[in-house]
């Protein structure tokens, strides 16, 4: 028989952060940076814990160049070649501290993984990516790389509950990615009916993570930077960011002019536009599980990346919290049903 559970599951979209009394004069004196020591590979990371997600219009090269000036971290996506990476590391080897190499969990992936970490051995994080983390396949990829790469630091994912995120960090993994189906371009569940509230996957999957010594990242969903405040809030180690980062120069995608303006395209990787490129089309067996958008061209990312870290330091500020490690201590979410009041649109401005 199927079960029910009838707790209230919630979302970014139904809660706000409730101010607290606070000694800080200025946001300038929030500090955003986080010293986090993994578990697993014993490495640590210091800096904003902010992430380009490794989709191939989002996790570029440019985008790690961009966001290595301010000390955030980017996945790449895993259609880059040997070669590539290699003329990368060359380039910018100052960049390379803040980036993870992707790997699905084929054996050619697999086999791609030792190659590019053989030629790149600076690389300090390798982010495990499948759509659906639950497959004892997939846990024993995990054990598998860690067993190769004792001493990289190993994303995996994606999971919502807080048994697959202790049996990854059991598995070898450090972070765990946590979210299925909140992202801008997924349709997973649309197709399968298959998810979980992002918030309350954040809350109860952070709470077992830190059980056990390992962390996670909030993985989707954020629409704005009030969101990524409040997924730092609910306990998140990390937030990893995919349409929030789209439409910029540095993004992978066409570039689409229609009337006078111009657009980028982004799209999920379970998408028809990412199969069709990267498998030959989709495949008979499955559906896909991703749209295509045309997103307004914004420019560089630099200005959308300090909109994010200012709200951020403003959310600690309303909150009393001096450091963004902090915030989770210093966060009471209050249940709401109205956000924002939308009576003006954002008008564009010449």
């Amino acid at each position: 028989m199927p079960t029910i559970q009838y707790d209230v599951k919630l979302d970014f979209k139904d809660v706000l952060l409730r101010p607290k009394r606070s000694t800080l004069k200025s946001r300038s004196e929030v500090d955003l940076n986080r010293c986090i020591k993994f578990k697993n590979s014993n490495q640590e990371f210091t800096g904003v814990p902010i992430i380009a997600a490794n989709m191939d219009t989002i996790g570029t090269f440019d985008m790690a160049v961009a966001l290595n000036k301010h000390n955030l971290l980017t996945t790449i996506h895993k259609h880059y070649s040997v070669e590539e990476w290699k003329s990368f590391a060359n380039q910018h080897p100052d960049a390379i501290k803040n980036i993870a190499v992707s790997s699905g969990i084929g054996e050619s992936d697999f086999t791609n993984l030792k190659a590019i970490l053989t030629e790149v051995p600076t690389i300090p994080f390798i982010c495990l990516d499948v759509a659906n983390g639950y497959s004892e396949f997939f846990v024993d990829f995990v054990k598998q790389v860690r067993s190769n790469f004792p001493d990289r630091t190993i994303m995996a994912g994606n999971v919502v509950t807080d048994e697959m995120v202790e049996e990854l960090i059991l598995a070898g993994a450090d972070i765990i990615k946590v979210g299925i189906g909140p992202g801008s371009v997924c349709t997973t569940r649309k197709k399968t009916g298959v998810g979980y509230p992002q918030l309350s996957a954040v809350l109860e999957c952070a709470d077992a993570a830190h059980g056990l010594g390992g962390h996670i990242i909030s993985d989707g969903g954020c629409t704005c930077p009030g969101d990524i405040c409040k997924a730092f809030g609910a306990g998140a180690d990390f937030v990893m960011l995919g349409g929030m980062l789209s439409g910029h120069t540095e993004c992978g995608g066409e570039t689409i002019e229609k009337n006078g303006k111009k657009y980028k395209k982004f799209y999920g990787m379970s998408s028809a536009t990412a199969m069709n490129k990267h498998h030959g089309g989709v495949a008979e067996y499955r559906a896909s599980e991703g749209k295509t958008v045309e997103v307004p061209f914004r420019g560089d990312v630099d200005q959308t990346i300090l909109d994010i870290l200012g709200g951020l330091r403003s959310a600690c500020t309303y909150t009393g919290s001096a450091k963004l490690k902090e915030l989770p201590r210093r966060t009471t979410f209050i249940r709401v049903t109205q956000q924002t009041n939308e009576i003006f649109h954002q008008l564009e401005v010449n």
